[in-house]
């Protein structure tokens, strides 16, 4: 294991973007502990404490704790995932934007740019609602939680809160470029981590006062270890299709050039349906618990508290939902096609063009419907479980697969830079190595 770290600190590139990563999380550690002007921290906390909503304590974990406290990073990078969900459903019927993802390099960079500033009027929309809706509110011992009150507020909050989400932003984007791992995804996954050891204390907490009986959350780690190990061996999982590569001989036929193959993974979709679902159906209850006195929130949070059944179907039907999405908008099947035929490659018994393009697209339909199907099972499951037995919400499967996930995203990116200059990997002799599913 030393030997191991050795050698990933003995790769000067690897090296850097390891503690630039490492770095910019931190930054983000210690921003969740900046306060926004005007608020007092300590009876906003106690309101949340009083309050009880299992949800919102579930989206403050996503924050790493900054919710509850309403510091500059309250709202993590949720307004950046609502935005690029908008982005990607506006894609499917506005053609222009359509055309712009098919421009390669130079078409992302102006979606990208178009997300952020659509980024901003979420977070200014989001950051507003707050800030108006906890004007009013108080600590169970009748502290104020806003020391001053009117539009000086409203704005000074907003602009703090929209300011922290866009820091964020960047912040992501620069560990994406110079460091391992994708940012937005890594800071969430610090959020969720940074999380646990509060969560550990409390859970003991609740076992000495009789709130949580020891049986059912021996039950529960059992059913985490069990989800964690679906978790792995499912995201390393793959099938893949045979590639046979020609060339022409010197008497003018072809012969072979060599076999190789395309993975494409059990669960194509990774993590990210749990990170939209999860942002989806999470916001109206950040919303209703800052405006207890709009009629229309509440009616709408009623369908998305977890005390109800219509929040697991929700549930169920946005990760099965955006499973299909975004296989969809990251796998072309025709363009797969067309660069295994440029590459001189094809597919044993399928003719190079529509059928190749037809046949993966009819397995990777196949393996989305297996990937929706486990993403459902792990997210909701244990969730009926915690509910059942009045467990703490942080226990859930959707916390779970995010921190698993993108865990073993960032140790494949180590892996390829270890293989790049001759060293081995983690598993069977360091490498960590997708099962091969026919």
């Amino acid at each position: 294991m030393f030997k191991k770290i050795e050698e990933i600190f003995s790769i000067p590139e690897l090296r850097k973007r390891i503690l630039m990563t490492l770095m910019l999380l931190a930054v983000f550690r210690i921003g969740a502990h900046v306060p926004t002007p005007g608020v007092n921290g300590q009876a906003l906390s106690q309101f949340f404490q009083n309050a009880g909503n299992n949800l919102l304590g579930f989206f403050d974990m996503f924050t790493g704790g900054a919710l509850e406290k309403l510091t500059v990073f309250a709202m993590g990078v949720m307004p950046y995932i609502s935005a690029s969900i908008i982005m990607e459903l506006l894609a499917v019927v506005i053609p222009t934007l359509a055309e712009l993802k098919k421009r390669g390099s130079e078409g992302r960079q102006k979606i990208t740019k178009y997300t952020r500033y659509l980024t901003v009027v979420v977070a200014v929309i989001q950051g507003l609602a707050i800030s108006i809706g906890i004007e009013n509110m108080r600590a169970p011992d009748g502290s104020p939680i806003v020391f001053m009150d009117g539009w000086q507020f409203r704005f000074i909050a907003t602009l703090t809160l929209t300011t922290g989400t866009m820091f964020l932003v960047w912040l992501g984007e620069k560990i994406t470029s110079y460091g391992v791992g994708n940012g937005m995804s890594l800071i969430i996954m610090a959020g969720i981590i940074s999380s646990f050891p509060g969560a550990v204390v409390n859970t003991f907490s609740l076992m000495e006062t009789g709130t949580v009986q020891i049986i059912p959350l021996i039950v529960a780690v059992a059913i985490m270890v069990g989800a964690f190990i679906a978790i792995v061996f499912m995201e390393t999982s793959q099938r893949r299709l045979p590639i046979q590569y020609v060339r022409k001989g010197n008497a003018g036929g072809t012969v072979n050039a060599g076999n190789s193959y395309l993975p494409l993974r059990l669960n194509p979709a990774g993590v990210i349906p749990i990170i939209f679902a999860s942002t989806l159906i999470t916001l109206p209850a950040t919303l209703a618990t800052f405006m207890p006195q709009d009629p229309f929130v509440q009616k709408i949070n009623f369908f998305f508290s977890p005390e109800y059944p219509v929040y697991y179907v929700l549930d169920l039907v946005l990760i099965i939902f955006f499973t299909y999405f975004y296989t969809s908008i990251i796998f072309n099947p025709t363009d797969i096609a067309d660069n295994i035929n440029k590459s001189g490659g094809v597919m044993p018994g399928k003719r190079p063009g529509i059928e190749t393009a037809n046949y993966i697209d009819y397995v990777l339909t196949r393996l989305t419907f297996i990937g929706a199907i486990y993403l459902a099972i792990v997210s909701v499951m244990p969730q009926l479980f915690i509910r059942a037995f009045g467990l703490p919400f942080y226990f859930g499967g959707t916390s779970l697969l995010i921190v698993v996930g993108v865990g073993l995203d960032v140790i494949q990116k180590i892996e390829s830079h270890l293989l790049t200059h001759n060293y081995d990997g983690f598993l069977k002799k360091g490498r960590i190595r997708g099962r091969n599913w026919s």
